[in-house]
């Protein structure tokens, strides 16, 4: 997958012997980027303390980095950095610098070729690999923050609070509607997105309190990482979306079985799937694939109960 939004800046030695000896970077920015980070943004980011950390697990973390411009303008960014990859991927990087190995370059493609498809995705704002001697390698995404707007299962509940049932009725219709869409337009390309929960919906929350004209083009999805082409397993992938999605409705005030069968209906619309077995088929698998999600955690909650 590739971006047309700008390109990537080389800053490697010539020969593969050279990358793996002294290392190089790879770098990408919007263009309004550098005059809220400074010039030197390239050299600090992975280490600014200025970004606040939100969550840290085996050598990555997610902070969010508040940028003001001298004029007085803000850009908040969540940024995610990756500090220790493998050694392999720092090896492919070395060996073969025109392909990208880095989850945080590798999203930021994933995040512009979604852009480039009409999907409605959380704005890229730079990326870029550190590859160090003997394949060391580290990465970083920054994405602009979703400001005054909520992840779906937040949502769903506030808007089944605020908003008549008559008029919650019609949101849902719009919403579910707008999700059986995005979830179509990805898989008719034979691309999948992996982590396809509730929580990687946006919606701003003032269309959780009215019932906005159109959702197309307003529920934003974030967390790209994990996107990918497969035609030849598109079936089984396609399956592991729609559980995952399925499996995270559970539990989520205001959503019924209606609203789930509203969905497959929508999403099955039309005819755009290649060689498409069996209706039933598909749904049986998925519905096996959510009850084995469901299963895991449970035992996951088990086992955390001391």
């Amino acid at each position: 997958m590739t971006s047309t939004l700008a390109p990537i800046r080389f800053d490697v030695p010539r020969t593969a012997l050279g990358r793996w000896l002294h290392g190089g970077r790879r770098l990408v920015a919007a263009p309004d980027f550098a005059s809220f980070a400074g010039d030197d943004w390239s050299l600090r980011i992975m280490d600014d303390v200025a970004a606040t950390t939100l969550h840290a697990k085996q050598g990555r973390t997610i902070s969010h980095w508040s940028l003001e411009k001298a004029d007085g303008r803000i850009l908040n960014l969540f940024l995610k950095r990756h500090y220790v990859l493998p050694r392999w991927q720092g090896l492919l990087a070395a060996l073969l610098p025109r392909r990208t190995f880095s989850p945080g370059l590798a999203e930021w493609e994933h995040l512009c070729w979604a852009r480039d498809h009409g999907l409605p995705v959380a704005r890229p704002v730079a990326a870029g690999e550190f590859l160090g001697p003997w394949g060391k390698l580290q990465s970083f995404l920054a994405v602009e923050e979703l400001t005054g707007m909520l992840p779906l299962h937040e949502a769903i509940p506030h808007a089944l609070a605020v908003l008549s049932p008559e008029a919650f009725a019609r949101w849902k219709r719009g919403l579910v509607a707008e999700l059986a869409r995005l979830a179509r337009e990805l898989h008719r390309r034979s691309t999948f997105h992996k982590d396809l929960y509730l929580c990687h919906f946006y919606l701003p929350r003032a269309d959780c309190e009215a019932v906005p004209p159109s959702f197309e083009g307003r529920t934003v999805m974030i967390d790209f990482h994990r996107l990918a082409r497969h035609r030849l397993a598109r079936l089984w992938f396609q399956v592991k979306d729609l559980a995952q999605l399925l499996f995270s409705t559970d539990g989520v005030p205001g959503l019924t079985a209606r609203d789930r069968l509203r969905f497959w209906k929508l999403y099955r619309a039309g005819d755009w799937e290649p060689a498409a077995p069996p209706r039933s088929w598909v749904r049986a698998a998925v519905a096996r694939k959510w009850k084995l999600y469901h299963r895991h955690n449970q035992k996951l909650q088990r086992e955390r109960t001391p």
